[in-house]
């Protein structure tokens, strides 16, 4: 029998429960229960799904951000005081110095300017010669006085910015990351081509990020991209490099807002019917390890926030960290991950199967 949905609505504030969360994707779709994501995998060759060789180190650095965003499947604000130490961060350095696999640490929150200790971390990134990411939302280089130099902090660390911007009108990006938000972050993308950033030539990468306001798979990157660029260089004189389109996965604050809007079955019948086996494949959890805030490892950052860490067996803890014995783990899966299988694939780095 399918689920009740009001009584999930009377329950909605449960969502911040990974738990929680996860028994409700366990939960039957039109009275049948929905198809394991493992059998469909299985179903083209693809299970167990295993890492093809881990080159990217995702750093959660702490759930604290100064938006508190209507889809954030990290459930981040300003009330979240989970921070990643400067010991956990020495850890993750420690890690790369023996590791030289991995190439690129992508950094993420939260707002990760936020950690106080960000700048000297990625000063010691440098040092040790990597791509460093920076998940930048934006509005956080006005937030406070404190971080007017953001963008040039980034460009004499040649930092990688991938910021999110829902849309390139207010009305749409306001709805999902509050109100101001658009402006704000028209602002900010505004001084980071001041000092170079999405500028040719200037090797200063600045990349966006689109995600869907509502229940529905995101357009064409190749197509979103162009009419992004087209609109945000008429509009405001802004240039940036890539835009990177991404699936809403049904997850925390997400979630909650399906099955509040009542288009949780539909969604997931959207998700699943659009399976993709060549997104399968390239899915970003096989050449990346996740790093939550507490140093504890997952195949990545979904299943951080669900708290599915990596399988029994492997190191759990960057402090135990052994790239030899990750890169032999089986991958942990769950109903979510259908998001990032659905038509043209869905990654941090935007389309998998292009």
């Amino acid at each position: 029998m399918a689920f009740a949905t009001k009584s999930l609505k009377a329950q909605h504030h449960q969502f911040a429960n990974p738990a929680f969360q996860l028994d409700v994707l366990q939960q039957p779709l039109h009275g049948e229960p929905f198809p394991l994501f493992s059998e469909r995998l299985q179903q083209h060759g693809l299970f167990p799904l295993r890492p093809v060789g881990t080159t990217i180190l995702q750093v959660n650095v702490g759930k604290m951000c100064n938006q508190t965003c209507r889809h954030c499947h990290v459930d981040a604000g300003p009330d979240r005081k989970e921070i990643m130490t400067r010991d956990t961060l020495q850890l993750c350095l420690d890690v790369l110095a023996q590791a030289p696999q991995l190439t690129t640490v992508d950094i993420t929150g939260g707002a990760p300017e936020m950690n106080p200790d960000f700048r000297w971390f990625v000063e010691e990134l440098s040092k040790l010669n990597r791509q460093v990411i920076v998940r930048c939302n934006l509005t956080i280089i006005l937030a406070n006085k404190k971080y007017h130099d953001l963008p040039l902090f980034f460009k004499e660390n040649w930092v990688q910015v991938v910021s999110s911007l829902p849309y390139f009108q207010a009305s749409r990006t306001d709805a999902q990351r509050g109100e101001g938000v658009f402006e704000k972050s028209i602002k900010a993308l505004q001084l980071l081509n001041e000092v170079g950033y999405g500028k040719e030539g200037s090797g200063l990468k600045l990349d966006l990020v689109y995600n869907p306001s509502g229940a529905f798979l995101p357009a064409s990157q190749k197509s979103l991209e162009a009419e992004f660029k087209r609109r945000l260089r008429s509009g405001y004189s802004i240039e940036f490099n890539n835009l990177f389109c991404i699936t809403n996965l049904p997850v925390s604050r997400y979630l909650d807002y399906l099955v509040e809007s009542g288009n949780y079955e539909s969604y997931m019948e959207k998700l699943i019917s659009a399976f993709n086996p060549a997104a399968a494949a390239n899915v970003m959890c096989r050449n990346t390890i996740s790093v939550g805030w507490d140093g504890y490892l997952y195949d990545c950052d979904f299943n951080q926030m669900l708290e599915l860490g990596v399988e029994p067996g492997a190191p759990q803890h960057i402090r135990d960290f052994n790239l030899a014995q990750l890169d032999a783990r089986n991958i942990v899966l769950n109903q979510h991950c259908y998001g990032c299988t659905a038509g043209a694939g869905s990654s941090c780095g935007g389309e998998t199967a292009g």
